[in-house]
């Protein structure tokens, strides 16, 4: 064993024993969790979950969901290449970045109300109460897309007495952040709050050329108000409205190897960053890449006491337009912008009922409806240094082709040969739920719970495709092109001649192979090696638009999915559970130009006329996640501490995989994906004023079976047997918090955590001739604050304040092949924050 392994597990004995041998003094708080659609104490519920309160949230600054996996170790949330793409990860599980109809497997609700896309941020609630993230399949309970785990964020209801508070702060980068909340009763039956913040800050990777924004910004607002009516006592009625806007320059990338594509691109006059600098947060593209988000919703939350079962409604509507458009060659030569535009309209219904007070049998029923209306507009737009950087790589035989196909010149890669995008999803889906505690003892429990879930895709795809390159026949067989001879003789007829002076004609061609036999031969491979080099240009073929008459464009999937666990309550300090419990979630389809038919429908689109010049083949859609999960836990409280323990080997079968591959994503089934492991988190209370946490995470994170994956260099590679990029072996997060009465007038506080990831490759292996990025976590942060009694207050904060540098992910260069492009972790972040209580 490692001295890593060594020291973690040391750690996490040496924890434990101080629990078990000190059982005097301060007393751990109980912490309520909610997640489970039953409320219960931390200790009690049998799952694991890893809780963060409002009070950690603000002395922590956490002011995204990014931020949270500081002190979650098995959560992992990474940004991509705009505002809107953000992945999560809950035990090396989790998808859905970079592709609209790619729901992630990790399911994020605030309110309970399903945010069915990642754009979600929390930093923007002005009054939180706590997060949950429960590792694991949920599915029994959520439903849909719950496979990997669940983030659960609560907010604070309408208070009926006054409260209100005003934060504002500035940073480094010229942040600013204001927020603020107000909140109280209009009647004796009814209360409202409203609350909203403003948060701005430049961007911290500069521009390399003048008059362009820096990059990575922030430029948010948002709005929230609710209402809450308690007309009798045995029921509430709670109705939340929020709007937001996201307007920004995102997202910020340098360039871990450059290839061979690399002296093109400065022959043309444009700039890339140096992989020896890389890290220097300066940002070489030739216009600005610009995120509009605009978020809102409205939802009506009735809970209904009936004495011995309670009922819940939480019915929700939900709107965001996405919209961003962004340089994709990550130089400052004119090359290539992606645009991108989603909108997305969601209507959810939850009802269930659950029983109530003290029962040897409590239950809980359910029914959930989703219904989402995805409209996704995109396109590339080639840009005026677009051509001449093919033509340097092709060796100028785009003129030479053009005229044979009886094009004129410049046709081929100029301004006009943009594309554009139009897909449609309509997604329907119904659950029914159900879940049942049979309390034996009282000290042990049984649980059982069952969902059936049934999800409906209704998908249609097509292109304005304007590349007249792509559809022209690179084939080296003997296709005749217009006129006469096929492409491999005019172009022999070419090099013949341009290498002997001679007109290719069988007299000629004979002469030559007396005086210097395998002549012609020479020129036939580089003939065929030319073509096809000139094939790997035509990566955006003609579109086969669906559905049609052999793709319907339909999925229908359904699957029961249960757990079982058994919790045992040795004593009232300490618990014991194991459980097994399976999840789902229903096909992913893939809503961009890289959707082409399967293999298996080639025999039925050729025979039906259907297929298009130099059609493809690769995939529409990846069928359905199927995960399941064992799992052991022990949850102890002490008066000093408490300390919880989950061991787990947890799989999902088909797990849907989505690749970029440098010209477009591969979106595919893995055939399995397991990751073994332990987690843990500890609270430690020496003295009433210090609290200390250490949580850690220990992940073996391997393809069971993957044989068809994306490799290097566009190949396919065989993944089976081998670890899962980008999930660290190791992590654990550790943080004190030290707080001080002044004399009764004044409250202070001191703050410090550390979170650590062992080393690990972002991506899988990209190229050949280069070697993988590779990236550890290591980030202190620290806060310091002082609370008045006339409610003033006053704090400073800062994030990775050692600047450490890594990596969220990394990717194959967008049409150069050789080269990998990376994004850079955030530097340091420090400020200051005033703020009034009321």
């Amino acid at each position: 064993m490692n001295f890593k392994k060594s020291g973690l597990l040391a750690s996490s004995a040496l924890a434990l024993g101080l629990f078990v041998s000190n059982f005097a003094f301060a007393q751990v708080d109980e912490i309520i969790v909610t997640a489970t659609k039953r409320t219960s104490t931390l200790q009690d519920a049998p799952v694991a979950v890893s809780v963060t309160s409002a009070d950690t949230i603000e002395k922590a600054q956490i002011l995204d969901i990014q931020d949270l996996q500081s002190v979650v170790p098995s959560l992992r949330v990474g940004q991509l290449q705009s505002s809107k793409n953000t992945n999560f990860r809950i035990r090396g599980f989790g998808n859905g970045a970079n592709n609209a109809g790619i729901e992630p497997s990790v399911g994020v609700f605030i309110d309970g109300v399903y945010r069915s896309r990642s754009a979600a941020q929390i930093g923007d609630l002005p009054k939180l109460e706590r997060i949950e993230v429960l590792s694991g399949p949920q599915s029994t309970l959520f439903g849909k897309n719950a496979s990997a785990g669940v983030i659960s964020i609560t907010t604070a209801k309408p208070s009926f007495e006054p409260t209100a508070y005003v934060t504002a702060g500035a940073g480094n980068y010229a942040q600013r952040l204001l927020k603020g909340y107000f909140s109280t009763g209009v009647s004796d039956k009814a209360a409202f709050s409203i609350g909203g913040s403003l948060n701005t800050r430049n961007g911290y990777a500069k521009s390399a050329l003048p008059g362009l924004s820096d990059n990575n910004d922030r430029n948010r607002w948002n709005l929230r108000g609710q209402i809450l009516l308690e007309p009798r006592d045995d029921i509430s009625i709670r109705l939340i409205g929020d709007i937001s806007k996201i307007n920004e320059v995102c997202c910020h990338v340098t360039n871990f190897f450059n290839g061979p594509t690399a002296p093109a691109i400065q022959a043309l006059g444009g700039q890339l960053a140096n992989p020896a600098d890389q890290f220097a947060y300066i940002n070489y593209q030739n216009r600005d890449s610009n995120n509009l988000i605009h978020d809102k919703g409205i939802s009506a939350h009735i809970d209904v006491d009936f004495g011995n079962f309670a009922l819940t409604s939480i019915t929700a509507y939900r709107k965001n337009d996405a919209n961003n458009d962004y340089d994709a060659d990550y130089t400052t030569a004119p090359i290539l912008v992606v645009n991108d535009f989603v909108d997305t309209k969601t209507f959810t219904q939850e009802l269930r009922l659950a029983s109530t007070g003290d029962n040897r049998v409590d239950w809980l029923v359910g029914g959930y409806f989703f219904s989402e209306n995805i409209i996704q507009n995109s396109g590339l737009d080639i840009g005026p240094a677009f051509r001449p950087y093919l033509d340097i790589l092709s060796g100028g035989a785009l003129g030479n082709i053009e005229p044979l196909y009886g094009f004129a010149p410049g046709t081929f890669f100029n301004a006009n040969n943009d594309t554009k995008e139009f897909f449609t999803q309509h997604d329907q889906a119904y659950s029914a739920f159900g879940s049942v505690d049979i309390h034996i003892t009282d000290q042990l429990t049984l649980t059982g719970g069952l969902n059936y879930t049934n999800d409906k895709k209704q998908v249609s795809g097509r292109t304005d495709n304007h590349l007249e390159f792509s559809a022209i026949d690179l084939n080296t067989d003997p296709t005749a092109l217009p006129g006469g001879p096929t492409l491999p003789q005019v172009l022999f007829a070419q090099a013949f001649t341009a290498n002997t002076g001679l007109p290719a004609t069988p007299a000629n061609i004979a002469f030559i192979e007396t005086i210097a036999p395998g002549t012609s031969a020479a020129i036939q491979a580089g003939v065929a090696n030319g073509i096809q080099g000139l094939q790997g240009l035509q990566f955006q073929p003609p579109f086969l638009a669906f559905p049609n008459a052999v793709e319907n464009g339909l999925s229908n999937d359904s699957k029961t999915t249960y757990q079982i666990k058994a919790a045992y309550k040795m004593n009232d300090n300490i618990n014991l559970y194991v459980s097994y419990s399976t999840g789902f979630k229903a096909t992913s389809w893939n809503l961009s130009r890289d959707s082409r038919p399967f293999p298996a429908s080639q025999a039925a689109l050729t025979a039906a006329g259907l297929t298009q010049p130099n059609q493809t083949y690769g995939t529409r859609f990846a069928g359905p996640e199927n995960a399941k999960n064992y799992e052991g836990g022990i949850k102890a409280r002490f008066p000093k501490g408490a300390l919880n323990v989950s061991i787990f080997q947890q799989s999902i079968d088909g797990f849907q995989s989505n690749t970029f591959v440098g010209t477009g994503f591969v979106l595919a089934n893995a055939g399995k994906q397991t990751t073994k492991g332990v987690e843990f988190d500890a609270t430690y209370v020496p003295i009433d004023p210090l609290k200390i946490t250490f949580a850690g995470v220990y992940l073996d994170a391997k393809y069971d079976s993957f044989p068809g994956a994306p490799g290097p260099d566009g190949t396919v590679q065989d993944l089976t047997g081998k670890k899962v990029a980008g999930v660290p072996e190791w992590g654990f997060s550790t943080s004190a918090t030290y707080t001080h009465d002044f004399s009764g007038e004044t409250t202070g506080f001191i703050r410090a955590d550390y979170q650590y990831e062992s080393e690990t490759s972002p991506v899988e292996r990209i190229t050949l001739a280069s070697p993988n990025p590779r990236s550890k976590t290591s980030n202190v942060n620290g806060s310091v604050g002082l609370n008045f009694k006339n409610g003033f207050g006053l704090q400073i904060w800062g994030r990775n304040i050692f600047n450490h540098k890594g990596y969220i992910s990394a990717f194959p260069g967008v049409i150069q092949a050789g080269t990998i492009n990376a994004y850079p972790t955030q530097p340091a972040t420090y400020g200051v924050l005033l703020r009034k209580d009321f």
